[in-house]
C-alpha cells in the first residue's frame, strides 16, 4: 500500500514524498530506519490526487505526460541507459515544472532509489497506476514494454478525453453566447421597445406583459442575481472539494440523460483498460482495484471499486461482485465470468476496454450529429419567441395608426 508523508530529517530539514508499506505502522518504521521524524502520514487513496485524464496539478497536464512516456518508450526500447533516457526528456521538455520533476528523479534514480519510487514522489505527475505499472516491470525485467503499453494507453485515453470534451465544447459555447445576447436584449433593447407600447396606450397582449415583466426584473435586479449566481458558483465549488460533494456530483452525472450514458461508458472503458493492463504486468486483481479507483476519474466507480476490492478479499469472485452494482451493466459481469473460468481475465478486460471505447466514440460521433440541428432550432424558437412578442404589438400598433 502506498502512503503520502512529511517528515523532519537530521538536519533539521522538511521533506516529504510516498513510501509502500504493507500498512501504516510499516511504513512508520520503515521511515524511523532513515533517521526521518514524521510529521504527517496519510493513505495515498486519501491523498488529494488528480485523476489521469484531468489536467494535473502543479500545470504538468495529461498530454505532457503522454509525450513523456512516449519517449521514454522510445528511449528505453532502444537500450538508452536509464540515468541518460530520463535526463534526455528532462531536456526537451518545454514545460518547466515537468524539467523540474524529472530533475528530482534523475537525482533519486542516481543515489539509487527504484524509478518507481522516484516517481511515486510525484503524485502531481506519476498517478498511483503508473507507478504501480512501472514497480511491476521492474520487479519482472519489462521496464521496455511497460513504458511502451503506458504511451499506447496514455494516448488512447488522450484522445477519447479529448473527443468527449470537444464535443461538448460547441453547444456550451453557443448556449453561453445565445443566454448573454438575450439578456443584453432584456436589458437594453426590450425598454426601448416597451416605451413605445406603453406610450401608445393601447392593450397589452398577456406574453408581451411577461417579456416586459422579465426585462424589468433583470434591469432591478441584475447585479443581485448575478451576485447570487456568483456565490453559488463558490459554493458548489467548495462543496465540490468534498468527498461527499464529489460523490454527489459523480452520481448526477451518471444519471444525466444521454450524457449519463456517454460518461458511464468512458469510465467503464477506463477501469476495463486500467485492470487489463496492471494484470498483464502481474499485479495481483486487488491492488489493481484499488490503484484503479484512485485513477478512474469518478468518486462513486471510486467507491464501488474499494468496496468490491474489500469484498474480493473476504474470497468472493470479481465477476459477482460486479453483479451486485447496478452502475455495472450485466454484460461485464458476464464476461468477467467468462474470464475467470477460463484464466483469460486480462483478455477478457481487453475486450470490454476496446467495446466501450467503441462505444464512446460512436456515442460521440451521434450526439455531434444532433447538437447542432438541435442548437440551431431551440435558438431559433427562442429569438422568434422574444421578437414576436414585442415586434408583433408594434406592427398592431403601426397598422392602427
Amino acid at each position: 500500500m502506498l502512503f503520502f508523508y512529511k517528515a523532519v530529517g537530521k538536519d533539521g530539514k522538511e521533506t516529504e514524498g510516498s513510501i509502500e508499506g504493507g500498512s501504516i505502522d510499516a511504513a512508520i518504521s520503515n521511515l524511523q530506519k532513515k533517521d526521518l521524524i514524521i510529521v504527517e502520514i496519510k493513505p495515498a487513496q486519501n491523498h488529494p490526487s488528480t485523476p489521469h485524464h484531468l489536467p494535473f496539478i502543479g500545470g504538468v497536464k495529461m498530454k505532457d505526460v503522454v509525450i513523456l512516456s512516449q519517449q521514454l518508450a522510445t528511449l528505453i526500447g532502444a537500450n538508452v541507459p536509464i540515468l541518460t533516457t530520463f535526463r534526455l526528456v528532462a531536456s526537451e521538455t518545454e514545460n518547466v515544472l515537468l524539467q523540474q520533476k524529472l530533475a528530482e528523479v534523475v537525482d533519486d534514480i542516481q543515489s539509487g532509489v527504484p524509478i518507481s519510487s522516484a516517481m511515486a514522489k510525484h503524485p502531481g505527475v506519476f498517478s498511483a497506476f503508473y507507478v504501480s505499472l512501472v514497480r511491476a516491470s521492474e520487479e519482472s525485467g519489462k521496464l521496455p514494454e511497460t513504458f511502451k503499453f503506458l504511451a499506447e494507453y496514455l494516448e488512447r485515453s488522450y484522445q477519447l478525453i479529448q473527443k468527449a470534451r470537444n464535443a461538448l465544447v460547441y453547444p456550451i459555447f453557443v448556449i453561453v453566447v445565445f443566454a448573454l445576447v438575450m439578456i443584453l436584449m432584456m436589458v437594453l433593447v426590450i425598454p426601448q421597445l416597451t416605451g413605445i407600447l406603453l406610450e401608445s396606450g393601447q392593450e397589452i397582449p398577456l406574453f408581451t406583459r411577461m417579456i416586459i415583466g422579465t426585462s424589468n426584473f433583470f434591469i432591478d435586479y441584475g447585479v443581485l442575481l448575478l451576485f447570487l449566481v456568483i456565490v453559488l458558483g463558490i459554493v458548489l465549488w467548495q462543496f465540490s472539494r468534498t468527498a461527499r460533494g464529489r460523490l454527489s456530483i459523480d452520481s448526477f452525472k451518471l444519471s444525466l440523460p444521454y450524457l449519463g450514458t456517454l460518461y458511464r461508458k468512458i469510465y467503464l472503458s477506463r477501469i476495463s483498460d486500467n485492470l487489463n493492463m496492471m494484470l498483464e504486468s502481474g499485479i495481483p486483481v486487488i491492488r489493481s482495484m484499488e490503484v484503479t479507483a484512485d485513477v478512474v476519474g469518478n468518486e462513486l466507480y471510486r467507491k464501488i471499486l474499494l468496496e468490491a476490492a474489500e469484498t474480493v478479499k473476504s474470497g468472493s469472485a470479481l465477476s459477482d461482485v460486479f453483479a451486485y452494482y447496478p452502475e455495472f451493466p450485466s454484460i461485464v459481469a458476464q464476461m468477467v465470468r467468462i474470464g475467470e473460468e477460463t484464466g483469460k481475465l486480462d483478455y477478457v478486460l481487453k475486450t470490454l476496454s476496446r467495446f466501450y471505447a467503441r462505444e464512446v466514440e460512436s456515442t460521440i460521433d451521434l450526439l455531434v450529429g444532433l447538437i447542432e440541428p438541435i442548437l440551431i432550432v431551440v435558438l431559433g424558437l427562442g429569438v422568434a419567441t422574444l421578437l414576436s412578442g414585442i415586434l408583433l404589438p408594434i406592427y398592431s400598433l403601426t397598422g392602427a395608426l
